[in-house]
């Protein structure tokens, strides 16, 4: 299993790309999980950091193809050229998901399966800050480069800021169901015989403190 110590970093005095990049700890989603089927490997790294009260998550691909249809939040994202974050509740009750597409649109849901999840209501989604980058027109050919960074409130994810948990669990994954070459990436490895994000046993773990 993967570990990856998150930083608090100094948002207040650096820029966010600054601060992200001297101070947010590096990931690479990188693991081919079903090479037979799917053996297309974009590039996708990231840094991930924190506030006192949010965790900062930053992605940045690079890669054929360009999807980008859905145009709200809570559509299916996973669909399109797509990143994502997956955290389990401290207590593990539950896990929450939130997937992005280049637009920045997010899908943001709660459970402890993949079956009956349950939507962020507009409130929630709200509180959840993104910025989006995009290299290349949508839906053309050629390699597209591109980045989604999201600001996600700990309370939205289970955790009380002013009593930190050491770490919780959590994974990265990067897909494109939709797209014309389907690939299904992950920072640690996925040991199901086709793909399948929704399985926080195989979850990594964030140090928080």
């Amino acid at each position: 299993m993967k570990t990856l110590r998150v930083p608090i970093a100094d948002f207040e005095n650096l820029d966010l790309d600054s601060a992200l990049e001297l101070q947010g700890a590096r990931f690479d989603v990188d693991c081919v999980n079903w090479p037979a089927e799917f053996p297309y490997a974009p590039i996708c790294t990231g840094r991930i950091a924190r506030t006192e009260d949010s965790l900062v998550v930053d992605f940045r691909v690079s890669g054929l193809d360009l999807r980008a249809q859905n145009t709200e939040d809570n559509g299916r994202q996973w669909e399109d050229s797509c990143v994502e974050f997956f955290v389990e509740d401290p207590d593990g009750s539950v896990y929450y998901n939130f997937e992005i597409n280049p637009l920045g649109k997010v899908l943001a849901a709660e459970g402890s399966s993949r079956n009956g999840r349950v939507t962020r209501p507009a409130d929630e989604m709200q509180e959840i800050l993104r910025i989006a980058e995009v290299t290349g027109a949508q839906d053309c050919e050629g390699i597209h480069n591109w980045r989604v960074v999201v600001i996600i409130p700990m309370h939205l994810i289970g955790i009380d800021s002013e009593n930190l948990p050491d770490k919780v669990r959590a994974n990265f994954y990067k897909c494109g169901d939709c797209t014309a070459h389907p690939h299904f990436l992950s920072w640690n490895p996925v040991g199901t015989p086709g793909p399948d994000f929704h399985r926080p046993e195989f979850f990594g773990e964030l140090i928080l403190k």
